[in-house]
Formats: C-alpha cells, sequence, structure tokens
C-alpha cells in the first residue's frame, strides 16, 4: 500500500469534506462489507487517504478510494 503525498491527501479532503453524503455501489471487503446501496456522510480522511464514514446503518467502516465503488450523492438527490 502506498500512502498519499500531502498534495494527494490536500485533494482527497477538498473532495471528500466532511459531511459529504456517500451512496456505495460496492465495497472490496470480502469479511464484513457494508451492503450496496448503503448510504453514509464521511467523517474525515485519515492521513492515509481512507475516508472514514458514518453509515446510515450504524457502521463506520471506511472507503478506499480507487478500491471501494462508491458515488457522491448530490444535494439534490437529498431531497
Amino acid at each position: 500500500m502506498q500512502f498519499p503525498n500531502e498534495r494527494q491527501l490536500k485533494a482527497l479532503r477538498e473532495r471528500f469534506p466532511a459531511g459529504t453524503r456517500i451512496r456505495l455501489n460496492h465495497m472490496d471487503d470480502p469479511y464484513a462489507p457494508v451492503p450496496p446501496g448503503t448510504t453514509g456522510s464521511v467523517a474525515y480522511v485519515d492521513d492515509a487517504g481512507n475516508v472514514h464514514m458514518k453509515w446510515d446503518n450504524g457502521r463506520t467502516l471506511s472507503l478506499i478510494p480507487d478500491e471501494d465503488d462508491f458515488t457522491i450523492i448530490k444535494e439534490e438527490e437529498n431531497t
């Protein structure tokens, strides 16, 4: 696993600020994945580039950009 540099981290944190709404399409976790279609909010992006989530179903499993498939939910979709 290669850690992102400072520029990459800054870009991730700008793309996924806290509170950003996400819909999971597929999680590549063979043990305890979050189900596809689950929605949640970004808590923060850590120094490894993982997107920490507060899933609406109570889970807190992080997303890994470029590994997990997910979509940012646009404001108009929330209403």
